[in-house]
């Protein structure tokens, strides 16, 4: 097995269904030459701008100038530093990406630019997810800090506009990079995505963890506000940002947990960035940050962060299982039942699964279920009577493994509507309420069928456009200069006639830059 494949072996299966081949060969020379064009411009620019493990960096995790990286050459470079590298095809959900980065596997994005994006992108390529995150892991604390955001943003609760805001991103990522769009295209594209960030009733948890995520480890300069230097990956691999950031045109601010409440816009330079004393500043602001999820606060603040959100998440019972539904209804008590908790019950809509340390996922219960609060202990068969601290009054039948009929509820002397029929939980109290199913990979095995994630009609249609974009015959010259380059036996004859050819495509300058290289190299 190579590198890369042993690397995908040990994923688990909910995620692997995002990894693509790299298919290195379907990269043309212009793809080569785009890359050369860019590493070549941000070593230049980076040597004294960027973090100082930067240039040590690149060498350290397989990343070269001369040629797009493999996969393969990254992993064997990657291993020695704990992490691994995946190929991916462009965005892929947000809950898969920190599930990744969490477990210290970077995604990088198979395509790469076209040479009119070459500047910036808004779509993930090659270039961003290699050349911009892969150097700074080279610094063993930056690593540590990657992989315990990832975690911090796998944790965090989003809400259905969330998925929305996602899809809308995606979207334009792929129109703008397909060279076949036409404007009215992109300004729908641009529409749509207005119209899914308007729909946001609130800034959810997810949100938040994001940018916290893009002005850090995307877009942030570390050491001196008045001196900074970079180490996102969004500015080591965007010549155009690279330069614009430390201009003055773009304001320097302190980092702090106002990152986290501070809009960005994926598809525009970025008009203020933060900066970071030193990598320790980093795990200071992202445990600021953590004290705020509802994954470290639970109880009441949790429950009512899981049932705006109208996603699937999951609640950590005080015996450690963890219920994983969706979260319609918390009922108050009259009396609290622990720290940071007066409900006294919380509705659940099916399905619900129960698992413990987010493995062994158990089939779920398909109907409707209830998670009650106080100390307490229901039989595993017969007619049972509880009392509970909330105040709560429960009488039924149980069936066995949790399924209750005939349930009946009273609070302060009211009856409770509840239903007749339920998967019914006790716990003495509710630690933490975390995003997404507790266990993925069950989960996924159960409903996977149902939320596959695949390249849309439109991805595919970008990426065709932008492999025949290249007219044929520009197409074999930039083979040409490309094998001399790789073979080190330059004709100069050859040279001025493809020099002299590439007027017939004024558009295209990479070409002309190309062969001036080479004939400076020949002279």
């Amino acid at each position: 097995m190579t590198p890369t494949e042993r690397t995908i072996a040990r994923l688990p299966a909910h995620l692997r269904r995002y990894v693509v081949s790299q298919d290195y060969d379907a990269y043309t020379p212009r793809d080569q030459a785009v890359w050369r064009h860019i590493l070549r411009q941000l070593r230049s620019h980076l040597g004294d701008k960027a973090h100082p493990v930067y240039l040590e960096g690149l060498e350290a995790t397989g990343i070269g100038m001369e040629r797009i990286p493999s996969l393969d050459e990254m992993n064997e470079k990657l291993a020695k530093l704990g992490w691994a590298a995946v190929s991916v095809r462009g965005f892929i959900p947000p809950a898969v990406f920190t599930e990744l980065q969490a477990l210290g596997v970077l995604a990088i994005a198979a395509d790469i630019r076209t040479h009119e994006h070459i500047q910036y992108t808004p779509a993930p390529d090659i270039v961003h997810e290699s050349a911009g995150h892969a150097p700074i892991i080279a610094n063993a604390r930056y690593a540590e800090y990657l992989k315990r955001c990832g975690l911090v943003g796998f944790k965090a609760i989003a809400t259905v506009e969330d998925e929305a805001v996602f899809q809308a991103i995606r979207n334009l990522s792929v129109v703008k990079e397909d060279p076949t769009a036409t404007q009215e295209e992109v300004n729908h594209a641009q529409a749509r995505l207005e119209a899914a960030t308007q729909s946001r009733r609130y800034v959810s948890e997810s949100t938040r963890a994001s940018r916290l995520y893009w002005w850090t480890a995307e877009y942030g300069l570390i050491g001196n506000v008045d001196n900074p230097r970079l180490y996102g990956a969004g500015l080591l691999s965007s010549i155009g940002e690279a330069k614009h950031c430390l201009t003055d045109a773009v304001k320097k601010l302190p980092l702090s947990l106002q990152c986290a409440d501070t809009e960005y816009d994926i598809t525009r330079m970025q008009p203020q960035l933060f900066v970071a004393r030193d990598f320790e500043h980093l795990f200071e602001v992202l445990a600021g940050f953590e004290a705020t999820l509802a994954w470290k606060r639970g109880g009441d603040y949790g429950l009512k962060e899981a049932i705006q959100a109208r996603t699937v998440n999951h609640l950590v019972l005080s015996d450690g299982r963890e219920i994983t539904a969706r979260m319609v209804e918390a009922l108050p008590g009259v009396r609290p039942v622990a720290e940071g908790l007066s409900s006294a019950l919380v509705r659940l809509e099916g399905p619900v699964m129960v698992s413990r340390e987010g493995k062994g996922g158990s089939k779920p219960w398909p109907g409707l279920a209830l998670v009650a609060f106080g100390a307490g202990e229901l039989p595993e068969r017969g007619h049972f009577k509880l009392e509970l601290a909330s105040g709560l009054k429960l009488r039924g039948f149980a069936v066995g493994g949790g399924e209750v009929l005939n349930l009946r509820g009273e609070l302060d002397g009211r009856p409770v509507e509840l239903p007749s029929v339920a998967q019914l939980f006790l716990s003495a109290g509710l630690p933490s309420v975390a995003g997404g199913p507790a266990d993925p990979g069950a989960w996924d095995r159960w409903f996977g069928e149902l939320t596959a994630f695949s390249e849309g009609e439109g991805e595919a249609k970008a990426r065709a456009n932008k492999a025949t974009a290249l007219h044929p015959s520009l197409a074999a010259l930039y083979r040409e200069v490309r094998a001399m380059r790789e073979s080190n036996k330059l004709d100069a004859r050859r040279l001025e006639q493809i020099a002299h050819a590439a007027t017939d495509f004024p558009d295209d300058w990479l070409l002309k830059l190309e062969v001036g290289e080479l004939k400076k190299a020949r002279a």
